[in-house]
């Protein structure tokens, strides 16, 4: 029989390590395979924000499951069956995004887990347990398995301690741009008071022995994040890069 794979990720996550990361919102196997041998220790594959979907994640994950770097999934959205999916294409840890209550954590807890415990759907052979080789797949894939809710709202925050008491949630994400909006400051992530309530939440969710995340594409403020307490950190986003990367050629050359 085939080995559970390890879930190295959620590992370092109780140890808390530092884990430094980058956002992919380009689909493609081959910009994923590009991606995971960087030497970054996380890549997420987004599917809320980007126009991935399980059927383009599956060979996402089977590119950069020959590197050490770690994906995360971002499902779309909070949903049992599209949970279900994902798991079954081979993801481990899966960041759900916009969950505003301690209910809707447990739901995304649910949709993780087989029954009695949960409501995820039996399939003996799929990718996740290696096709029927990994023995008593159903009853081991719980504990590889990863989930990180993400908090991007003024009501998240309200009931931030709720959620992070949930059985099964591993990880708390910081989600800066739509907590701006929340806030009521679109598009600038980098007011004072967005920072000021990214900064205490950081607080907030390290105070309770929770391990803290967030994407920022300011390095600066990057580094102060992880001098708060976050321990896995996104630091730059694909396509972002390669847009202002491209950008930046031409003007040196005098075009655009």
């Amino acid at each position: 029989m085939t080995a559970l794979p390890v879930n190295r990720f959620k590992r370092r996550l109780a140890a808390r390590e530092q884990q430094i990361g980058l956002w992919g919102a380009l689909p493609g196997s081959y910009v994923a395979e590009i991606l995971a041998g960087a030497g970054f220790d996380w890549l997420v594959f987004d599917t809320e924000h980007a126009p991935g979907d399980p059927i383009s994640v599956l060979p996402q994950l089977q590119a950069a499951a020959a590197y050490e770097v770690a994906p995360v999934v971002r499902a779309a959205t909070n949903d049992t069956v599209l949970i279900k999916r994902l798991l079954d294409a081979g993801a481990q840890t899966l960041l759900i995004p916009y969950v505003q209550s301690a209910a809707e954590a447990r739901a995304a807890v649910a949709a993780m887990r087989y029954p009695p415990r949960g409501l995820r759907g039996v399939a003996t052979t799929t990718r996740a347990g290696r096709f029927g080789r990994v023995e008593d797949y159903v009853l081991r894939a719980e504990t590889e398995l990863c989930l990180i809710v993400q908090v991007e709202t003024r009501e998240a925050l309200d009931a931030l301690d709720e959620i992070m008491a949930v059985d099964g949630v591993d990880a708390i994400f910081i989600g800066p741009a739509d907590l701006a909006a929340s806030l009521g400051h679109p598009g600038a992530a980098g007011h004072p008071e967005v920072v000021a309530t990214v900064e205490e939440t950081i607080r907030r969710i390290v105070a309770a022995g929770r391990p803290a995340g967030i994407l920022t594409l300011d390095p600066a403020f990057a580094r102060r994040c992880m001098a708060f307490g976050t321990c896995f950190t996104a630091v730059g986003i694909d396509a972002a890069m390669l847009a202002r990367g491209a950008e930046a050629l031409a003007a040196s050359f005098g075009s655009g």
